[in-house]
């Protein structure tokens, strides 16, 4: 058989421009009853490419592979994922068998990602492995290479698909360890840079959602150097990027990694400005994606500013929850060390940026720190950073509209004002913290639809009993300071019993939010709402025996329903033990009280009956 002519060749070519073409560009215009059309157009030109190399070249294929030595023929089937040595075997990858073979396997990677494409995964596989066998024919080098990682890129994110993730991880690290390998061997200034580098880049990219969960590091390694390698190609999408930076900080925060979370959501900050303002002619679209992006970037910015307050929070409490003053002495004197070691550790780490844009990261960066608040001015500085971003999440994710999204971001702020709280030592001063708490969340916990948003109905339910609690305990404490208990003026009474009623309260719809629709109380509680619910009966019982009151009748009413949620929360315990590991404090004082307020009662009664 004779090899292509010029002529051919060229029709050839132009047959693989139209089967892109009809890929990339005409398939957007598809109707929705036949969303492939363009596909199928473009696969049928792709099988008569094929057919046409196949008859054409064939000859010269036999001939060259009767030249070639036998030992440098693979293995008739590759094994998926194994790291393989590409480079020193198979044909040189210029002469024409190995000219062929990665022809041939270029047509079947299109062939499979069209498959892929329409759907047909199976048939898409079998191309994509077809692909790999005719590879495996010829030697690696600048002119196929990319083609080596994208089959394999392709073959990973097939198999991720299906949850595959070791068989997708396998051919995904196979792509990064031929790319390492080919810029560490090969030693070459990159032929087709921004080709090869954006198929290294998607590599990268799918690795972050092959592996599996023990391997975040890694994946987060890969991702973080990806960003990189795109900023410094200057090949990406502003908001794309900017997004993927900002979701890449939360794996950080989570790790207590501040720096590199910072550091992430401040360049992405600066990255997302690169997309501009969207004109007003522009498509509504357009404009609310660009909205919702940036909307996106000032909620994780937000969590970095609860998540650095939270574990700072952790670091000085004490056993009882509040500010471990000795602690805090001791924690800002390794201050200057811990500056130094943040310095020491930017020096080290991954930076994006570029020239044009190193200098702004850093300036954002300087807005809000990355160490530890260790007192109420820095906490609050953290603070004020978040409720800004608080400001820029809310005016997309309105209410009307995105009502799940707008609950979150208050409970984000209402969170960021309980632990700015914890720093504050003026209980006075705490105390209407935790009051901004209660006015942005009762209003909206009271309108919700209880029928489409019961847990987060709950939720909300159960963070106003706890914070008109916590108002309860910082009153009485302002009170105690003042004068004992019984000179109380009737003004602060008064006060008390309201915060103690409205906690107690809303524990209360808490549970009754369990109840079935007959009114009935689940005899089992299930793992997610088994604490919450020993804690809610643990609290009304403490609340209402706290409940001051000069009436010796409403005394005794208060101290039965005390004594009924001690006994519930010890008798649940006893049927079920499994429960008490959950409730260790709650559960031990329970029993001892379980134990005296009968006696309290029956002397109360006593002193009743006397009185009659």
């Amino acid at each position: 058989m004779a090899s292509l002519s010029s002529d051919e060749w060229r029709a050839v070519c132009d047959k693989f421009t139209n089967a892109l073409n009809l890929t990339e560009v005409e398939s957007r215009n598809d109707p929705e009853n036949d969303p492939f059309r363009s596909k199928y157009k473009a696969r049928e030109l792709l099988r008569e490419i094929y057919c046409s190399l196949k008859s054409f070249e064939a000859g010269d294929g036999e001939e060259d592979s009767r030249g070639e030595s036998t030992e440098q023929r693979p293995p008739e089937e590759p094994l998926d994922g194994q790291t393989e040595d590409v480079f020193g075997r198979g044909f040189s990858a210029d002469s024409p068998a190995g000219l062929r073979a990665a022809k041939l396997g270029a047509v079947e990677y299109y062939l499979g990602v069209n498959h892929v494409e329409t759907e047909e995964l199976s048939a898409g596989q079998e191309h994509l492995m077809n692909c790999m066998k005719q590879l495996e024919k010829c030697r690696a080098s600048s002119e196929n290479v990319s083609l080596y990682i994208h089959v394999r890129n392709q073959l990973g994110i097939l198999w991720a698909g299906r949850d595959e993730t070791q068989m997708a991880q396998g051919f995904l690290e196979t792509a990064e360890s031929i790319y390492q390998r080919y810029m560490k061997e090969v030693r070459l200034v990159l032929i087709s840079a921004f080709y090869f580098d954006a198929s290294f880049d998607g590599t990268h990219l799918n690795l972050r959602n092959g592996f599996s969960v023990c391997q975040t590091e890694r994946a987060a390694t890969y991702c973080h150097s990806t960003l990189q390698r795109q900023l410094q190609l200057n090949q990406f999408s502003p908001m794309e990027w900017a997004l993927n930076a900002a979701t890449l900080s939360q794996y950080y925060i989570t790790k207590g990694r501040f720096m590199e979370g910072r550091h992430c959501l401040s360049a992405a900050t600066v990255i997302s400005g690169l997309a501009g303002e969207v004109p007003s002619e522009a498509a509504n679209e357009r404009r609310e994606q660009l909205r919702q992006k940036r909307a996106e970037i000032a909620r994780c910015w937000i969590k970095y500013c609860l998540n650095l307050l939270e574990d700072a929070k952790k670091q000085l409490e004490d056993n009882i929850g509040e500010l471990d003053l000795d602690r805090q002495d001791e924690l800002k004197r390794a201050r200057r060390r811990e500056e130094e070691e943040e310095e020491k550790g930017r020096k080290s780490a991954l930076l994006f940026g570029s020239e044009d844009t190193f200098d702004s990261i850093a300036s954002v960066e300087e807005k809000v720190m990355c160490l530890f608040p260790l007192d109420f001015t820095e906490a609050r500085s953290v603070f004020l950073v978040g409720q800004n971003y608080v400001t820029q999440a809310k005016e997309y994710f309105q209410m009307d509209g995105y009502v799940t999204d707008h609950i979150e971001i208050l409970q984000d702020h209402s969170a960021l004002f309980r632990i700015l709280a914890f720093f504050e030592e003026d209980p006075e001063r705490r105390c209407k913290m935790h009051k901004r708490r209660v006015d942005m969340l009762e209003p909206i916990c009271n309108d919700l639809n209880s029928r489409y948003y019961l847990m987060i109905r709950r939720q909300m339910m159960f963070e106003l009993a706890e914070t008109y609690n916590e108002m309860m305990d910082l009153k009485l404490t302002v009170a105690n300071r003042q004068a004992d208990t019984q000179t109380l003026d009737n003004h602060t009474i008064k006060k008390f019993n309201h915060l103690c009623s409205a906690s107690a309260k809303y524990y209360q719809m808490f549970l009754d939010s369990l109840c079935s629709p007959e009114g009935k109380f689940p005899e089992h509680l299930e793992d997610e709402v088994l604490r919450p619910v020993l804690v809610a009966r643990f609290r009304v019982a403490r609340l209402h025996s706290r409940l001051i009151t000069s009436s010796p009748t409403a005394q005794l009413d208060n101290l039965n329903k005390s004594l009924e949620n001690y006994k519930y929360v010890v008798q649940y315990c006893e049927s079920h033990p499994e429960a008490a590991a959950a409730v260790e404090t709650e559960l031990e004082l329970s029993t001892e009280m379980a134990g005296l307020l009968p006696l309290k009662i029956n002397r109360l009664k006593a002193k009743l009956a006397t009185n009659n």
